[in-house]
């Protein structure tokens, strides 16, 4: 009866995200006195994840494109086969997809955005994130099977001793009723999904020719762009830069917003970050009430101080 737990890969490659559960996973087996079984789809080397805890990887080869009944429904069959009472999923836009069918599918219990290790086990209880993200509570979960899924950077990666056993698994997999005609991907970028650090951008930079400092910035930090919605409706900036509670959903480490006053929807949907940074030349905006550390003062003449102190700092401790 292991502890199952579906890891993402992109290209063959394990998504940040699966690293993260599969450490959680492996905390929950130990708590509960058993092992970690691992699904993954078309993944060059399962193997990678033996450093993280898994005990046996279920490699599913033969199924294509991301479609979420498709994957939902061989999860199911994988979690039947290992008998699994506890699932672990991330909280990626796909997982967020999956989950939902796969607790229909299994008569589950899904609770959301969790935070730590389960508070108990019997009850099966653990911690999450509520109200967006302004309080926690604890929440039980009583059917049968249980599927947790795990907010982003909340418990980080944790490696162990030990050997991933790869076995090929070819469930019964449904015609998927969806048709890629192209993918297009920035494949120099860090993505706002597996970046420790955020650098986002609001229309407090006037413009997107000043968009420059903003990404010398992230490059100097090893991090993402984004930027607010009105830039992103404005058009100085892609839609899949984003972020807030109507885009994509932030829990950095660290969150540094430049020119943003920060809109209730923005922040509902960065506040799981870590830490937050802003700056802002109005001592008013709403961001500096919901920052851990603030800057008041003009971007133009912060950001680059700030750009030129970071490479001096990395100069000295390279």
């Amino acid at each position: 009866m292991s502890v199952l737990v579906y890891t993402e890969s992109e290209q063959g490659k394990f998504k940040k995200a699966a690293l993260e559960v599969a450490s959680y996973a492996k905390a929950v087996a130990t708590q509960m006195g058993t092992t970690v079984t691992a699904v993954t789809f078309n993944t060059s080397d399962a193997s990678e994840l033996g450093k993280y805890g898994v005990d046996k990887v279920l490699n599913i080869a033969n199924a294509e494109n991301f479609d979420a009944k498709v994957y939902a429904d061989a999860i199911k069959q994988a979690a039947e086969k290992e008998a699994a009472k506890v699932i672990v999923v991330s909280s990626t836009a796909d997982s967020k997809y999956l989950a939902p069918l796969l607790a229909v599918g299994l008569n589950a219990g899904y609770a959301t955005n969790v935070v730590e290790a389960p508070v108990s086990t019997s009850p099966f209880a653990v911690k999450r994130t509520a109200f967006t993200n302004k309080a926690f509570n604890i929440t039980e979960i009583n059917t049968d099977v249980k599927i947790v899924g795990l907010s982003s950077n909340a418990f980080g990666l944790v490696e162990n001793s030990g050997a991933a056993a790869v076995e090929e698994f070819s469930p019964s997999l449904a015609t998927s009723n969806i048709a890629v005609q192209s993918v297009d991907k920035a494949t120099d970028k860090v993505s706002i999904a597996d970046a420790d650090i955020v650098v986002s951008g609001g229309r407090g930079l006037k413009g997107p020719e000043n968009w420059g400092m903003i990404e010398e910035l992230a490059e100097v930090l090893g991090a993402a762009t984004a930027c607010s919605k009105p830039v992103s409706d404005l058009g100085w900036r892609p839609h899949s830069e984003h972020v807030g509670q109507t885009g994509k959903p932030v829990a950095s480490n660290l969150y540094i917003a430049v020119g943003i006053s920060g809109a209730i929807q923005h922040l509902a949907g960065v506040n799981a970050s870590k830490v937050k940074v802003v700056i802002n030349s109005d001592p008013e905006a709403p961001f500096f009430k919901a920052a851990d550390y603030g800057v008041v003062g003009d971007a133009f003449e912060v950001v680059p101080q700030l750009i030129e102190k970071l490479k001096e700092f990395k100069a000295q401790n390279a």
